[in-house]
């Protein structure tokens, strides 16, 4: 399967930014499944200063603000071919250690509804990727996907408390959920055409465990099952914040407003 990407985020600041510097991680590679047959960033109203490989081997484009400006942009336009529907991405690779996806983040720590949650997999067996399917499926059923409840900060425990999440929260309830129960956990953000429509208001998020034997294995809390062909893996880590498609920082206008257009399609 063929997926055509085109995603823009364009920023509108009330006051001229005096400073401004955008970190992106907008790029997706060749993996299991996924090639990358063509990708090109656009940037208006500044410029690319420097792009290099984070320490979870994610392109990271470095963008700075044209000073003065009061409105920038960044545009996606790709096409990426899938063969994989399985949601295996396989063994580990990369600069870090598989013991560094075990550790909690202050968007991962565990509280008590979590290892609660997670203590009902105790006696599970956890070289199986059935697991996964289970704890998966516990999650949405507890926290069920609707939107206008959480934002970017909110951590896995709160999202739990509430009752109500979308996908970063259920790949965060997972993550710190699957390192309780000694799984190697990940955050993964990119892109999913949906079978009903072609305009989005986001791209996508899921979570990844490793499986001794089988290696990463994904798993979409929201939808309730592994990621196939329809998916676009982008970035990866160890919560939301490592894996921000667009994050930064700037000087002057001190108010923004952002407007995100997104079509995936086949």
């Amino acid at each position: 399967m063929k997926l055509r990407v085109e995603h823009e985020t364009r920023y509108c600041y009330d006051a001229p930014v005096a400073y401004g510097l955008q970190q992106t991680r907008l790029r997706p590679k060749d993996a299991r499944g996924q090639k990358v047959l063509d990708w090109t960033v656009t940037i208006e109203g500044g410029a690319s200063e420097l792009r290099y490989e984070d320490h979870n081997r994610n392109i990271v484009d470095l963008i700075g603000i044209e000073p003065g400006r009061t409105e920038t942009s960044i545009r996606c336009v790709g096409l990426v071919e899938n063969t994989s529907s399985d949601g295996v991405v396989g063994e580990h690779q990369g600069f870090l250690p598989l013991w560094h996806f075990k550790r909690s983040s202050p968007l991962t720590k565990a509280g008590e509804g979590i290892r609660k949650l997670a203590s009902r997999f105790d006696d599970a067996d956890k070289t199986s990727v059935s697991l996964g399917h289970d704890l998966s499926a516990a999650i949405l059923d507890t926290v069920g996907y609707e939107g206008g409840n959480t934002h970017s900060g909110t951590t896995a425990e709160e999202a739990l408390r509430g009752g109500r999440g979308v996908c970063q929260d259920h790949a965060h309830i997972f993550c710190s959920a699957a390192r309780l129960l000694g799984l190697p956990a990940r955050y993964v953000s990119g892109y999913l055409m949906m079978n009903d429509r072609v305009e989005q208001d986001a791209s996508h998020a899921w979570a990844e465990a490793f499986f001794d034997g089988l290696g990463w294995v994904g798993f979409d809390v929201s939808n309730g099952y592994s990621p196939d062909e329809r998916y676009i893996r982008v970035a990866t880590g160890i919560d939301f914040r490592e894996a921000a498609p667009i994050n930064g920082m700037r000087m002057g206008g001190s108010d923004e407003g952002v407007l995100v257009s997104l079509r995936v399609e086949q």
